[in-house]
C-alpha cells in the first residue's frame, strides 16, 4: 500500500486446521492469520529469509483480534479524515474509545447526545475490525469499540469526558 503498489493476499486452505491469509512485506516477510476451525485465530509472522517458516505464531481470542483489527484500522481511517480536512482550520479528527466499564457499553450513540453536548460528530465506529460508518442514533455501543469523530479540539475533550464518565 504505502510503497507504490497492491499488497496480494494469498488465501491458503489448511486442510483439517483452517485458512491461512497472508501477504509479502516489502521485505520479504509474509504477515497474516491462520483461521482455526475451532474459531481460534493465530496471527503468524514468517521469517525473513525463509516465507515459509513461521518466526512467531501469536494466538489471539476474537476479542484481541478485533482490538488488533481496530489498532490497524482506526489509525488509517483517522489520517485519511484528517488529511481531507486539511484545508478546514478548526476542525480535527480523532478515535475514542468505549472501554467495558464506560457507562455506554450496551447503550446508543443516541442516549450519549454527543452531538448535542458537544457538537462533534461520530463518523464511524471501528468494531472488531468492521468499519461501521456513519452509526445512526440507534447504533449500540460494546466495549471495545473505537469512535471516529469529527469537530472542535475543545469538543472532542468534552467528548472523551462523556464517554469515560457520562
Amino acid at each position: 500500500m504505502g510503497y507504490g503498489g497492491e499488497v496480494n493476499v494469498e488465501v491458503t486452505p489448511l486442510p483439517g486446521i483452517g485458512v491461512r491469509k497472508d501477504f509479502a512485506t516489502r521485505n520479504g516477510r509474509r504477515i497474516g492469520v491462520v483461521s482455526k476451525r475451532d474459531g481460534q485465530t493465530d496471527l503468524i509472522v514468517s521469517k525473513a529469509d525463509d516465507p515459509d517458516a513461521c518466526m512467531a505464531s501469536i494466538p489471539l481470542t476474537s476479542e484481541e483480534a478485533g482490538a488488533l483489527a481496530n489498532l490497524l484500522g482506526a489509525p488509517q481511517l483517522v489520517a485519511q479524515l484528517n488529511e481531507e480536512h486539511r484545508d478546514l482550520p478548526g476542525i480535527n479528527t480523532k478515535q475514542l474509545p468505549i472501554k467495558a466499564n464506560s457507562p455506554f457499553d450496551g447503550r446508543t450513540l443516541g442516549d450519549t447526545a454527543l452531538r448535542t453536548r458537544t457538537s462533534v460528530s461520530v463518523v464511524a465506529v471501528m468494531r472488531a475490525g468492521q468499519v461501521h460508518p456513519s452509526p445512526t442514533p440507534d447504533f449500540t455501543f460494546t466495549g471495545g469499540d473505537l469512535l471516529v469523530v469529527v469537530g472542535t479540539s475543545e469538543g472532542l475533550e468534552a467528548a472523551a469526558k462523556i464517554l469515560k464518565s457520562g
